[in-house]
């Protein structure tokens, strides 16, 4: 459990570093999943792992690393329409997509948990965003949006990993897996560097360099290595509430480093959001 808990806590400061450093957001995406692709390959090579997953696998590797990417540039935009911490909560929403997808394509069954924490999910979203809305500005409004295609994504990533988990030939691990969609993610993101017209590859100085760097190490190595090697260990309520650590954190760091100030009522909502996302992971004790 402490592995999860550490694991929870580094990915927490995913947001913190991509609104510290001053690159833009496409080239911080892209520096993450090159230096923890690049880290996670030499791990692999080092443990003399199998790199090539077969060709079913590989496809499924390519379509994931498509939908991290889209991740990683509606997410980091977000980061900077709203902050931290809501934009870290919204795209834990996936659960509710992944569910729908379950039901309608993977014949499994709706479960009453989803039917009562979609509509507590929505009225905690509706708190969070309402109090503020006529008054923000519109990229208030854009960092919503874009929350909720990361969450639409995500999921989007997580299934298409699943099925590439499925398909890959025996041997092929994790650590390899990751570093593949990571380093594919890095090559689809390069040319959005290119063609951005306030972005490019240079660092423009060793404070932004040593924040990629942290980037890249604490959310694409450490802390998913940590999340992984605890989950075949713990029950899924054990690892769903340990897990929103993530989002929790990340409406503290964006307290603490940036000064911001949440209402009483922004507070309750994203509490309710909370309780719903983790009320959706569970699963009834005849389907568990």
């Amino acid at each position: 459990m402490i592995q999860l808990i550490i694991g929870a806590v580094m990915i927490s400061f995913s947001a913190v570093f991509v609104k510290l450093t001053t690159v833009g957001p496409d080239t911080a995406a892209f520096y993450r999943v090159l230096l923890g692709g690049g880290t996670l390959m030499v791990i692999a090579l080092v443990r003399r792992e199998r790199l090539w997953p077969g060709r079913r696998a590989a496809v499924m590797i390519a379509v994931a690393a498509v939908f991290f990417a889209l991740d990683l540039l509606f997410w980091h935009r977000s980061i900077h329409y709203v902050g931290p911490g809501i934009a870290t909560l919204i795209p834990n929403f996936q659960v509710f997509v992944l569910a729908g997808a379950g039901v309608l394509f993977f014949g499994e069954r709706w479960r009453w948990q989803l039917g009562v924490a979609l509509p507590v999910a929505i009225l905690g979203l509706f708190l969070l965003v309402s109090a503020d809305w006529s008054s923000v500005s519109s990229g208030y409004h854009i960092g919503i949006a874009l929350g909720l295609l990361t969450a639409a994504v995500y999921a989007g990533y997580i299934l298409a990993l699943r099925s590439s988990r499925v398909r890959a030939v025996g041997g092929y691990s994790v650590v390899a897996s990751i570093a593949a969609v990571s380093l594919a993610c890095a090559a689809m993101l390069g040319p959005a560097v290119v063609a951005g017209a306030q972005e490019s590859f240079a660092i423009p100085s060793w404070r932004d360099a040593g924040i990629l760097l942290a980037y890249g190490l604490c959310a694409q190595v450490f802390g998913w290595v940590l999340i992984s090697k605890s989950l075949v260990r713990l029950n899924a309520s054990q690892v769903g509430l340990i897990l929103l650590l993530q989002p929790v954190l990340a409406f503290v760091w964006d307290v603490l480093f940036f000064g911001r100030r949440f209402g009483a009522v922004q507070i309750v909502g994203a509490a309710i959001a909370l309780a719903a996302v983790y009320l959706g992971q569970q699963r009834s004790q005849s389907t568990a």
